[in-house]
């Protein structure tokens, strides 16, 4: 039986990954070093055990850790990962910077997950509260072996499906892939234009608009434009008029050049600032 140990298993991420990989055939260690997260976890019935002691023998190390955190903890414990053990990385950050150790025995894989969608088929009120997948919305993930023999990609993707269960697609891309979508499309561009929708909502309350009607009417046009642009409703497009107001305001609001997030020297410097900082 393979053994897994998670690294900070009463964290925010953590916690959840706990929590699905309960019914995993793995045997599974738990790490965690704040009282605070070992508490949590006992609300699962689980016991936490010394990184002395389950490193060494963990055939697989989820890193449930901090982008900001995961280089400091991981060299610290580079010496007691099991030889040909493999690393799982929960997002692209740190394994893009070069943060994680450079022993040439350890593989590492990369899992992250989409969250459940915007547009989905969930009726179960407990699905539809849950935003951030992994307890009772499906979603989709994205994975990347990025260093190590191809025979664990199975292991390490069937892992992903547990960890961040319920799971629908899962596809894999390479880690620079992922780099680009997040930071840059989800949070360089996607939470930055959220911000901006908020601040211009909170704007037009403040010019007088009643608050639960300035947000009951952009959530609403919004779900109906997002499913416009992004396809979900096959033929249908937004108005000229509409048209003309977006390309006025792109000019006004973006600079002409802001794709230039996606080269890879924007994109290393948005990560170094996420691992080092």
């Amino acid at each position: 039986m393979q053994q897994v140990a998670i690294i900070g298993a009463g964290g925010k991420m953590g916690y959840r990954v706990s929590a699905n990989m309960r019914k995993a055939p793995y045997k599974v260690s738990h790490i965690e070093v704040s009282e605070a997260g070992r508490n949590r976890l006992k609300e699962l019935g689980i016991t936490c055990v010394d990184a002395d002691v389950a490193l060494p023998q963990a055939d697989v190390v989820i890193l449930a850790i901090p982008d900001n955190l995961i280089g400091r903890i991981t060299h610290q414990q580079v010496d007691k990962f099991k030889h040909g053990a493999m690393l799982i990385a929960l997002d692209a950050a740190a394994p893009f910077a070069g943060e994680l150790p450079d022993r040439a025995d350890l593989s590492i894989f990369v899992a992250h997950p989409c969250h459940p969608p915007l547009f989905n088929d969930e009726v179960d009120p407990a699905a539809k509260a849950d935003h951030f997948g992994g307890v009772a919305a499906k979603q989709h993930v994205v994975a990347a072996l990025m260093r190590g023999p191809q025979s664990c990609v199975e292991l390490g993707e069937d892992i992903t499906r547990r960890m961040y269960a319920p799971v629908m697609r899962l596809h894999r891309l390479s880690v620079e892939q992922m780099a680009i979508l997040e930071p840059v499309l989800s949070e360089t561009i996607g939470a930055a234009c959220v911000a901006i929708i908020k601040e211009a909502t909170d704007e037009a309350v403040k010019r007088g608009v009643p608050e639960q009607a300035a947000h009951d009417f952009i959530l609403g046009h919004l779900n109906v434009l997002i499913a416009i642009q992004f396809g979900i409703l096959p033929g249908a497009q937004i108005s000229d008029a509409a048209k003309k107001a977006v390309e006025r305001s792109k000019r006004d609001v973006f600079a002409p050049d802001w794709k230039k997030v996606f080269e890879p020297d924007a994109i290393r410097e948005s990560i170094y600032m996420i691992t080092r900082h």
